[in-house]
């Protein structure tokens, strides 16, 4: 039966389901039951102090992981939102992204402990006597782990669309939100989907955190897989630890399975291509949907309701002549900016005037020199690794971002890699380290990167899967091979997205040495020098201004290393390499 196409004004007739509606259907009401369940258990009685004991059954990891799923889908929901929000104020506004970019490159730094130990309490004196305080709080620790690099991603690409395009919108005469759903967004959508991905993935490695956390000297273990592992690494369980690695093996495979290949397969339309590229990603799920009668006719409606709210005339003004502004519009204008820059100005002032009150009578200079002293050290930690990670990853990136078949397999194995608790290593590297008396301070190093080198591989397998066909060819034709190839083509179409991966994993970095600079297992525990070793143990301790002082050394520097370095390299990215 051909497909018809249904027009607004049109009456639909809704037709008779058929069988794959019926496993379509089936699959769909399923997914609803088992997150109404979810939903009522987040919000059960809770009072402080009342234990939240977690078993290590294996028959309870699969309630388990629905709860950490749950979290971390209402997580990524936020981030998607503060993604669309912010990373296009930063990208439209000048004066916006001077100070939103060094925030974001502040804030993806700071350890999830921090925003733990600053915010838990609130959440549930917020939500006092219901479990919602506690899960608020995972969600948002959460959330601070997803949103940075989906944020970074969407700017980058707003920042780097291309003319034609914006000719396209002026000849069309498109207003602002049309330009926003119609040209930007489908133009960003393939990197931030890979950038999607990897916040789900790398949000795994600080689940445990999350789920596992203390105020007022109260131990909070709210139940899901992060604290599950973390009660099976008290106990040196490792049966229950290889249990929880096949439980997020298969609820990786499942949400990849059911969201993020159907939409990968939606994405390839937005690719910008002058040459069809027939070779795109296949997904079992669009598949089902394709052949059922009801669900495609309701997936019509949907359509028309997004162009309904797209062409809503409240966000579509019509365009007036444009006239030069007077002189006193222009002055206004002048004054407003000025009033601006003032009140940002005295709101940091008193932010810093704060915190030295705070700090004054906890913190000594010798306290400060030596955070900065640690801070240096794992500095330079995160710098070396982030270098010998892009010189494996680029290459590897690149290779499969030019075979779609290739990344359509590989797809779901990075998610499972990129997932991987580093945690769930310490009992190997416990045992290494203590047997062979290696020095912490170096071999433990590699565990900050496990996790967020794979910024690095996503957004490099973005960038070259969405270089235009037509230069790839033309390079062909002209028999452009090797260096100059590099030179020529490659790195200009990586380099804006490898950046952006460089950030985020260079900021991940520093938040992960919270977690891999202090090694527990059983009865062993290893402390190597650095400044995630040092709030870890003040967070533990409950002792806010050393948290606090830790917290800000790292941002600090982070914002210092990211002036120096990462921002021009990201402006030269924007400016010089954006492909027209």
């Amino acid at each position: 039966m051909p497909n018809k196409t249904y027009y607004k004004n049109e009456a639909i007739t809704w037709p008779t389901p058929n069988y794959w509606d019926v496993i379509a259907l089936g699959i769909i009401l399923g997914f609803i039951v088992l997150l109404a369940w979810g939903a009522r258990q987040m919000a059960l009685p809770y009072d402080l102090g009342q234990p939240l004991p977690i078993s290590l059954d294996p028959a309870n990891l699969p309630g388990y992981a629905l709860r950490t799923v749950l979290r971390m889908f209402i997580a990524l929901f936020c981030s998607l939102l503060f993604t669309f929000t912010f990373g296009t104020l930063a990208a439209k506004s000048k004066r916006a992204e001077r100070i939103l970019v060094p925030l974001i490159d502040v804030m993806q730094s700071a350890p999830v402990l921090s925003f733990l130990s600053l915010t838990v309490a609130g959440f549930i004196v917020f939500f006092k006597g219901s479990m919602l305080g506690p899960e608020c709080a995972a969600i948002f620790a959460i959330f601070t782990s997803q949103v940075w690099n989906m944020t970074l991603s969407f700017y980058q690409s707003l920042s780097s669309v291309p003319k034609d395009l914006h000719e396209v919108a002026t000849i069309f005469q498109l207003s602002a939100w049309r330009r926003f759903w119609r040209i930007e967004v489908p133009f960003a959508m393939p990197g931030l989907l890979w950038n999607m991905m990897m916040s789900m993935s790398g949000s795994w490695f600080f689940v445990t955190a999350s789920e596992a956390f203390s105020v007022a000297n109260q131990n909070i273990t709210l139940p899901g897989v992060g604290s599950y592992i973390a009660m099976a690494i008290v106990h040196a369980d490792k049966a229950a630890i290889i249990y929880a690695i096949i439980t997020m093996l298969l609820v990786i495979l499942l949400y990849d399975q059911f969201l993020f290949r159907p939409l990968v397969n939606w994405a390839d339309k937005f690719k910008s291509e002058e040459v069809l590229d027939e070779r795109g990603a296949r997904s079992w799920v669009v598949t089902l949907l394709q052949r059922t009668r009801l669900l495609n006719r309701l997936g019509t409606l949907i359509v028309v309701i997004f162009d309904s709210f797209v062409n809503f005339p409240l966000f579509n003004p019509k365009r007036t002549i444009y006239k030069q502004p007077s002189s006193k519009h222009v002055l206004t204008q002048r004054l407003l900016r000025l009033t601006t820059d003032l009140i940002i100005s005295a709101i940091i002032l008193f932010t810093f005037f704060m915190i030295f009150r705070f700090l004054r009578h906890a913190i000594t200079l010798a306290d400060i020199k030596h955070t900065l002293w640690l801070g240096l050290l794992t500095g330079l930690r995160v710098i070396i690794l982030i270098f010998i990670c892009s010189l494996i990853w680029v290459p590897v990136g690149v290779w499969i971002g030019f075979r779609p078949r290739v990344a359509e397999i590989v797809q779901p194995i990075i998610q499972v890699l990129a997932a991987f608790p580093a945690n769930l290593l310490f009992p190997l590297a416990a045992y290494l380290l203590v047997r062979y008396k290696l020095n912490i301070n170096i071999w433990a190093s590699p565990l900050m990167v496990l996790g967020t080198q794979w910024y690095i591989l996503f957004n490099v397998i973005a960038g070259a899967s969405t270089m235009p066909q037509d230069l790839r060819l033309a390079t062909a034709s002209f028999g452009v091979k090797g260096l100059l190839k590099w030179r020529r083509l490659i790195l200009p179409g990586i380099f804006p997205f490898f950046v952006t991966g460089a950030i985020t994993a260079a900021g991940g970095a520093w938040n992960a040495s919270i977690i891999a600079e202090v090694i527990n297992w059983g009865n062993i525990k290893l402390t190597a020098a650095g400044l995630g070793a040092y709030i870890t143990q003040y967070a533990n301790a409950g002792n806010f201004p050393h948290i606090a002082l830790g917290t800000i050394t790292m941002c600090v520097l982070v914002l210092i290393i990211n002036r120096i370095l990462w921002r021009p390299l990201y402006n030269m990215a924007i400016e010089r390499f954006k492909i027209e």
